[in-house]
């Protein structure tokens, strides 16, 4: 399809975008990319378009007529489309809004003599009739007899050769507008789910969507006014100074659905669709609101500024959200404030976002200490608690430990070393809390803490040397020598240097003993942070449960067994019930050792394979039907008695397939094990385990082995 015709079934209601697209977010680089490739004749991508007579609620402000028949939405290549728009009509396209515009890519300006691109500047554009702003080209109001002429006023010559240049490269820019945008379109007979799955395989060019976002597409197909509604409370959120993005809420729905933070796909599917409108109804009337007032008025968090990350957030908000509607009791005030603090001082949630969010969660919804356990994780795997004061050497403002000690200072009434005032959240912008150098930079860099010497320079920056004022505070205090600016503020507040953990002793504030003031002020906030966190709460030792990965990672052992299948014979490709009574003699070899864990779906060499291949050897089945099948095995080999007491069936996830964990517990009887030999006469077998496999105990060896086991 022609760019401008585009534009145009834009412009006459014939082409529109679903609600469920994002908002517009391309920066200026892309746009400007995109141009240039479009005037150098590249390849610039497709667009995919479907084409249907029932369409999803619609971006902007037309509302679908069914009159109107079957009509054009665009799925993929909207930033592209939406780009060319704004640039060639100048202004936003109907189906935005301006708040929608993350990023206001107009007002590009060209070059017309190299076809250079450039936002404006107005050194290198004032009087320099060769800069145009690329949209009046586009609208053909620049004439290259006027820029030729305001050239030669200016004394420039003007040759025919260079006036034909300038002219063939407004011709290239006014002959976009012909180009092709090479369209796939999805057909009328396509549902909303079968739409957004195509999108969804064909989405990789430009900005590619986060998992977040191609779930939160979805949930937008089956519930329309979901965009919108989460968009509303976000917006109620940040006028309390609670910046938080639309991935966010995606992740907390699959934490409170789900209890993980890895398998978007899970929120797919429109049988979500009750849950997640009921599950928001609790988040927004009440959920969030309450979180964000535990953590302003217990963890002194006033913003989502001083978070490294707001991710650390869901497990505390699905935490609230178990309790359906109870409060927190102080204990779980305190322990739910203590894990916030280290999760930020360790950057809990910086990397491998996922993968730890299923951890977590996973904590949460199995151990009665939740905070306690995630706590211990945290120590695990950062190989203490404890901050230490070499920990702040060359750290500067942007690091964690700069957003603990302002929590800290704030929790004991510290106040604004200029005005007095506390630093506790403030009235008016005026009083909004800023970082000031204690030693100003400009006196440290005579001394040679210029950005010539890179190790003197992070001294200077430390975090060590900051105070925290208040705006008016800093905008009123002076580049003073630290030992001037120290000795009024001890004069007019003499609380306020303690308060702030800075060093009293007045000859560290000369600067010729700058260094040792760092030290000395690295070793008052390492000490009292870890005070104020200790005195927190106490925490308990908790029992973290082992996960099913780190269960595959250790590899088969005499308490551990991979099964490929219950039933499925993988090789042949045939069901096989040969192989039920290998599941049947693992488990009865476990009863008779130390107990142990089988896992179903799991190759030897610890691959995934799934349960589908037995799912569909049981007539298309389920879990609920594959896990009936199993105790029906099960109790009808063992008894019922011993399948309840001794055993326990559970379910997994794992990359998307499931696997099946059989525990086993020791037995306090023999367990005997009935089959059939090779004539088909029926025979009763013992098994134990030995390694990393279950053998039969010759009857030989039975009686020893069963008196040392059972009647030691």
């Amino acid at each position: 399809m022609r760019i401008s015709t585009i534009l145009e079934k834009i412009d006459e209601n014939q082409l529109f975008v679903p609600a469920f697209q994002r908002e517009y977010v391309w920066k200026r680089d892309d746009a400007k990319q995109l141009i240039d490739s479009l005037i150098k004749e590249y390849p610039t991508g497709t667009m995919l378009t479907w084409e249907t007579a029932r369409p999803p609620e619609l971006k902007g402000p037309h509302i679908y007529n069914e009159k109107q028949g079957a009509v054009k939405l665009l799925l993929d290549g909207q930033q592209r489309v939406t780009t060319l728009y704004m640039l060639i009509r100048g202004v936003i396209p109907p189906y935005y809004t301006a708040p929608e515009i993350m990023n206001d890519t107009r007002d590009l300006f060209v070059q017309l003599e190299t076809l250079e691109l450039s936002y404006y500047m107005k050194t290198r554009m004032e009087n320099n009739a060769l800069w145009q702003n690329i949209t009046h080209v586009f609208q053909r109001k620049v004439r290259v007899r006027d820029i030729v002429r305001a050239l030669e006023e200016k004394g420039e010559g003007v040759p025919r050769e260079r006036e034909d240049r300038i002219d063939d490269n407004t011709r290239a820019i006014e002959n976009i507008l012909a180009r092709d945008f090479p369209e796939q379109t999805i057909p009328v007979k396509a549902s909303i789910r079968e739409a957004i799955d195509i999108f969804y395989k064909v989405n990789a060019s430009g900005v590619a969507l986060t998992d977040a976002e191609l779930a939160l597409a979805q949930i937008s197909g089956y519930w329309p006014q979901a965009r919108n509604r989460f968009k509303a409370k976000l917006a109620a959120l940040e006028k309390e100074g609670f910046v938080f993005k639309l991935d966010f809420v995606v992740y907390v729905l699959l934490g409170c659905l789900h209890h993980m933070g890895s398998d978007m796909r899970k929120l797919h599917d429109a049988e979500n669709n009750e849950k997640i409108r009921a599950a928001w109804e609790r988040l927004e009337g009440q959920v969030l609101d309450y979180v964000v007032n535990l953590l302003r008025a217990n963890a002194f968090v006033d913003h989502t500024d001083e978070i490294n990350s707001p991710y650390a957030l869901v497990p505390i908000i699905v935490y609230c959200f178990d309790k359906n509607g109870a409060h927190l009791t102080d204990a779980e005030i305190r322990k739910m404030v203590k894990w916030f603090f280290y999760s930020q001082i360790r950057a809990r949630y910086v990397s491998q976002l996922p993968q730890k969010l299923d951890r977590d969660l996973r904590t949460v919804a199995e151990s009665s200490q939740p905070f306690d356990a995630l706590l211990q994780v945290i120590a695990e795997e950062s190989g203490r608690l404890e901050i230490l004061p070499a920990e702040f050497v060359g750290r500067a403002i942007q690091h964690p430990l700069f957003s603990m000690a302002r929590w800290y200072l704030k929790s004991r009434g510290a106040v604004c070393l200029t005005t007095g005032m506390s630093l506790r959240r403030n009235m008016g912008s005026k009083y909004q809390l800023e970082r000031d150098h204690i030693f100003p930079y400009s006196k440290l860099k005579e001394v040679g803490y210029g950005e010539g010497n890179r190790v003197k320079y992070a001294l200077a920056q430390e975090l060590t040397n900051r105070a925290i004022l208040t705006q008016v505070g800093n905008r009123t205090k002076s580049a003073m020598h630290a030992a001037d600016y120290l000795a009024v503020v001890e004069s007019k507040f003499p609380n306020a240097l303690q308060l702030q953990c800075i060093p009293q002793d007045k000859e560290l504030w000369r600067i010729e003993n700058y260094e040792q003031f760092l030290e000395e002020r690295r070793k008052l906030l390492a000490k009292n942070l870890n005070g104020f966190l200790d005195k927190i709460t106490g925490t308990e030792e908790t029992v973290a449960p082992v996960s099913l990965d780190d269960l595959i990672a250790e590899g088969e052992s005499d308490e551990l067994e991979f099964k490929s299948s219950l039933r499925w014979d993988v090789k042949e490709g045939v069901v096989n019930k040969k192989l039920e009574e290998v599941v049947l003699k693992t488990v009865a070899a476990f009863a008779n050792s130390q107990g142990g864990t089988l896992l179903i779906g799991v190759a030897d060499d610890g691959e995934v394979l799934g349960l589908e291949p037995d799912y569909h050897s049981l007539d298309g089945a389920n879990r609920d039907k594959f896990e009936l099948h199993i105790r029906n095995l099960l109790n009808l080999q063992f008894g019922t008695g011993f399948v309840t007491s001794k055993v326990v069936i559970r379910f997994h996830e794992v990359e998307n397939k499931e696997v099946c964990q059989i525990e086993t517990a020791p037995a306090r009887e023999p367990v005997i094990l009935k089959v059939r030999d090779k004539s088909g006469q029926p025979a009763e077998r013992f098994y134990a385990r030995s390694g990393n496999s279950s053998q039969e105990v010759p009857l030989s060896e039975m009686h020893t082995y069963i008196r040392e086991r059972f009647h030691p």
